[in-house]
């Protein structure tokens, strides 16, 4: 069993209050208090800073933060390995950024489980930042990842590459066109992916290395979700920027339409990410065979 202090650490780092962490872990405050105040004598730093009524990590208490989820997730997944182990089955958490969960790679997924009963696969769907984090922690074995990664800490293989377009419906006054202008799309309603996401960025990168701000695009909503994001185009309240990947089940059925944007390129790569020392190699190879077929 894990040493204890670990456990209260990271509760105390989710919720920022040593009450609201006692009530979580089903101890009394002041136990809280000390086991923090044991695992500072311990380590020799102190782990929080109080800011006002709210508990802020140091820079010494994120790192160990950060050191109690891997010890934790290893810690984990070492009882799962010997508990179905001795069935045979292995579970892999496998991270994949919002525009990559849209294209074949969930399908090659499901198809390599369906092939192969002994291994199981949890999806989860986060920013390419948040999936890093979670590999170095080991909360992940593998990440799925739109755009080139320069990471020291990981390895990565090149999956595939890809490319941002316009995304119109079929019936759009656009659609007919061979590639659209930045002037036509500053006519449009457009939906955009979050700040935070990389298909946003890169295309706000783009137009501005030709010295034009995003202000001027008509942008009325910004939204999370590629597949709704996909949805609000064919119900023609807008128009989008979005991998041309993560729409091409859309394009072949005719229910969305892609344009390349003129002047612009927005070519890019989609990695797979894993740590030095993965375990499973072979997982890794049929996936990219089997994502290939699918194409």
């Amino acid at each position: 069993m894990l040493d204890t202090k670990l456990y209260t650490l990271l509760k105390v780092a989710e919720y920022r209050n040593y009450t609201q962490a006692a009530k979580a872990l089903n101890l009394t405050q002041p136990a809280v208090s000390q086991h923090i105040h044991a695992l500072e004598n311990d380590l020799g730093v102190k782990l929080f800073e109080r800011v006002g009524n709210r508990l802020v990590l140091t820079k010494a208490g994120e790192r160990s933060v950060s050191a109690a989820k891997a010890i934790s997730s290893l810690f984990n997944s070492l009882k799962y390995d010997l508990s179905e182990g001795n069935r045979g089955i292995r579970e892999l958490n496998i991270g994949i950024t919002h525009t990559a969960e849209s294209n074949a790679i969930s399908e090659a997924l499901a198809k390599y489980v369906s092939e192969n009963p002994k291994f199981k696969i949890k999806m989860i769907t986060d920013t390419q930042q948040n999936l890093r984090k979670k590999l170095k922690n080991y909360e992940l074995d593998m990440a799925i990842a739109d755009g080139s990664v320069a990471d020291p800490e990981l390895e990565s293989q090149l999956l595939d590459t890809d490319r941002l377009v316009l995304v119109v419906d079929p019936d759009h006054r656009l659609a007919k066109k061979s590639s659209v202008s930045l002037e036509d799309i500053r006519h449009e309603k457009l939906i955009l992916r979050l700040p935070n996401s990389a298909t946003r960025n890169m295309f706000i990168s783009a137009i501005q290395s030709l010295d034009i701000n995003v202000e001027a695009f008509n942008i009325i909503l910004e939204v999370e979700n590629v597949a709704t994001i996909k949805d609000l185009i064919m119900q023609r309240y807008g128009v989008s920027v979005l991998a041309e990947s993560a729409c091409m089940d859309e394009i072949m059925k005719k229910k969305l339409v892609s344009l390349p944007i003129d002047k612009l390129d927005m070519k890019r790569e989609v990695n797979i990410l894993y740590t030095q020392g993965f375990q499973y190699p072979q997982f890794r190879e049929e996936i990219i065979r089997i994502y290939r077929t699918l194409k």
